[in-house]
């Protein structure tokens, strides 16, 4: 495998909404570079980037996948990420590795949310982006459409650099602004020069409006184009000032192709060689320090690991970004997070599945290491200079499941397996509820689940079944009482003897208060750690539904004992009956887990997401402008009902909204609910597990 600098080093993210052929395009661009002997499909499950068994079964991209072209003298890494919104965070892993975003996007869809995402999340990475309409040769194809599209969502920065004729519907050519020529495409994307449509003017007004791009990312080209009255640029000068405006985030490209016909490829590998900037010429990486790292190959070795694959035939593979000096196999980096020396054992460049050996790697160029103990976010250094890169921040889970083995033999098989699928996909949590007694996987959202089961089963050998997490509820009182234990038992010998009267009140924090007021010595001063004891441990379990009681406060004023028969464990059982014939005469209540929630939604979604939460025994505390025409709401919302509001907040918001959610506190549940929960509630023997 050819070693390449960082001049000649092209890093591209592609993403885009699902569906929005991404997958087919990384395999057209490898193709078309002479990368594979054939060329594969979606459909059919032959592609490079979607070899995994659930994608080739889903007809999905699930996970980041890194491949590479070579296209005259550059080396371009691919890394193709998924686009439906519960894999979204395959797009966080893929944009922290690249300096350009290529976003694709249907001919006959246009701008879609998945779109809209993905532009965002570029900008706001501060990535190089570009858009690449595909499927120009699906029926129904408008590129037109699309363009004025992205000309309304993401303003004047569009520019549109190699557009269709399609005068009868089909194309009949593509056409090359920059060089204002005209191709059509034979049999294997072969281009053949054809004259210019004639009639068409709409050409001239983009390449107009090109040359205006062109002249306000450069002084002397601004001048030019005054001094000449708008008249055009050289190709060379208007390749130079794409690329510059590229580069500054003041132009976005906009090119057209057909990946299944391989229609226009080659201006679209033209376009990423010539115009998307190398890593050296974007700012650098930035440290935990806010401190800048240029990249250069003159420099101790720094690198850092984006993405993480845990298989348990093949071992541990880790994505890695160099960003200075070079990798080899005789490198012995210490690993930032951890201060740990890392070993590993063999670097290679990937094509999908397909791994080619390297000795060694240059600044600016993205490999694969095995055996790696690294995880994703961790930074490789040379010894002499540690320092730690800025890791990637993943969306949050907001949806859970509990999960437990369809075979009891797996049971100690889970915990393990999770955790090494948590390895490669951060937008993954697991818990172990130790009051509930459940594992916990959340994610973000039912699909994402759904997959992570199949990972489960196919890759680590243990089969789960899903369900709800149980609620973690309360008990309480609301009145004050007063009640009376005695524990009394005779046989033979010595007996048991405790006798408490105990009141008991609501308290006015969650923590249990025992308080003592005995006069006279009825109960003596070294049984009453045993009372609070058998208090203690009686809490645990309320009298409702077996949930743990809270804000209770118990005062000892009275009770007697025996001087022979009278122990701590029968002022314990004494306690014991006092707390349940006290708790059951002082109207107990149910308690429920109240969350804290921050819901960003569009504008335009503010009202029925308020109504959402009203319905749902929320409350609604304010409302805070967010960025891009978006809206936090801020809001409570009780836990029981929050099960599955990611899934309404996906629908109501068409995938632009998102929600975080943290405890706040516990509440009374209302009374007319009360009897579902109690009659729902897991028994005794298993709630203790």
């Amino acid at each position: 495998m050819k070693t390449y600098v960082c001049k000649n080093i092209r890093n591209v993210a592609l993403a885009g909404h699902g569906g929005s052929g991404k997958t087919s395009l990384a395999e057209a661009l490898i193709y078309k570079c002479g990368g594979v002997d054939r060329m594969g499909k979606v459909a059919d499950g032959t592609t490079i980037c979607d070899y995994d068994a659930d994608e080739i079964k889903r007809k999905i991209s699930l996970n980041t996948t890194l491949a590479y072209a070579e296209w005259k003298d550059v080396k371009i890494n691919i890394i193709d990420t998924p686009g439906q919104f519960d894999f979204i965070g395959g797009m966080y892993e893929g944009m922290r590795a690249a300096e350009s975003v290529i976003i694709a996007l249907p001919a006959k869809d246009g701008v879609q949310v998945g779109t809209i995402k993905a532009y965002k999340e570029a900008r706001k990475a501060k990535k190089a982006t570009m858009f690449v309409v595909t499927r120009m040769e699906e029926e129904n194809s408008n590129f037109y459409k699309c363009l004025e599209e992205l000309k309304t969502n993401f303003g004047p920065s569009i520019c549109p650099i190699v557009v269709p004729f399609d005068k009868y519907g089909t194309v009949e050519s593509y056409i090359n602004l920059l060089e204002m020529k005209a191709y059509k495409y034979e049999e294997g994307g072969k281009a053949v020069e054809v004259p210019m449509p004639a009639s068409e003017n709409r050409l001239k007004g983009l390449r107009a409006a090109m040359a205006e791009a062109v002249a306000e990312t450069d002084e002397e080209l601004m001048m030019k184009y005054f001094e000449n009255e708008g008249e055009d640029f050289t190709e060379a000068e208007m390749i130079k000032g794409i690329h510059d405006g590229i580069d500054a985030g003041t132009i976005t490209p906009v090119v057209c192709c057909s990946g299944d016909t391989l229609a226009s490829v080659d201006m679209l590998l033209d376009t990423i060689v010539y115009m998307l900037p190398s890593p050296d010429e974007r700012g650098g990486e930035i440290t935990e320090e806010a401190e800048t790292v240029e990249y250069t190959k003159d420099a101790p070795l720094s690198a850092f690991v984006f993405k993480t694959i845990a298989d348990p035939f093949v071992g541990k593979m880790s994505y890695v970004k160099i960003v200075t000096g070079t990798l080899s196999a005789a490198s012995a980096p210490v690993n930032a997070t951890t201060g740990e020396t890392e070993k590993f054992g063999k670097m290679f460049a990937l094509k999908g599945k397909k791994q080619e050996e390297m000795i060694e790697a240059y600044a600016g160029d993205i490999v694969a290491l095995t055996k790696l103990n690294a995880n994703t976010g961790d930074t490789l250094c040379d010894p002499s200079k540690v320092f730690a890169f800025e890791k990637i921040t993943f969306p949050v889970p907001c949806y859970f499941k509990a999960v437990t083995a369809k075979n009891k033999g797996d049971e100690g098989k889970i915990s393990t397996a999770i955790k090494r699928i948590i390895e490669e996909d951060k937008t993954l949590s697991y818990a172990h509820n130790h009051e509930t007694h459940q594992r916990v996987i959340g994610g973000l959202g039912e699909q994402h689940i759904d997959v992570t089961v199949a990972k489960l089963k196919s890759k680590f050998g243990v089969d789960v079944e899903l369900s709800d997490p149980i609620i973690a509820y309360r008990e309480t009182i609301r009145k004050k009482v007063t009640a009376e234990g005695k524990h009394k038992k005779q046989s033979g010998g010595h007996g048991q003897y405790g006798h408490v009267k105990i009141d008991f009140e609501p308290n006015d924090t969650d923590d249990f208060k025992f308080e003592e007021r005995v006069f006279g010595g009825s109960v003596p001063k070294n049984f009453f750690p045993a009372v609070e004891k058998g208090l203690q441990e009686s809490i645990v379990h309320g009298v409702l539904a077996g949930y743990p009681v809270v804000r209770l406060k118990a005062t000892l004023f009275d009770g007697s004992y025996h001087p022979v028969d009278s122990s701590e464990q029968a002022f314990k059982m004494a306690a014991h009956i006092a707390y349940k014939n006290g708790l059951a005469q002082a109207s107990p209540c149910l308690l429920e887990p109240i969350m804290s929630m921050k819901i960003v939604v569009g504008d335009e979604n503010t009202g029925d997401v308020m109504g959402i939460v009203n319905k749902r025994r929320g409350s609604v505390l304010g409302m805070n402008p967010y960025e891009d025409g978006m809206t936090v709401i801020d809001a409570e919302m009780p836990m029981a009902e929050i099960t599955d509001f990611s899934t309404v907040i996906r629908q109501m918001t068409k995938g632009m909204g998102w929600f975080t959610t943290e405890f706040a506190r516990y509440e009374q549940l209302p009374s007319n609910l009360e009897a579902d929960v109690i009659a729902n509630a897991p028994k005794y023997g298993e709630y203790e597990g």
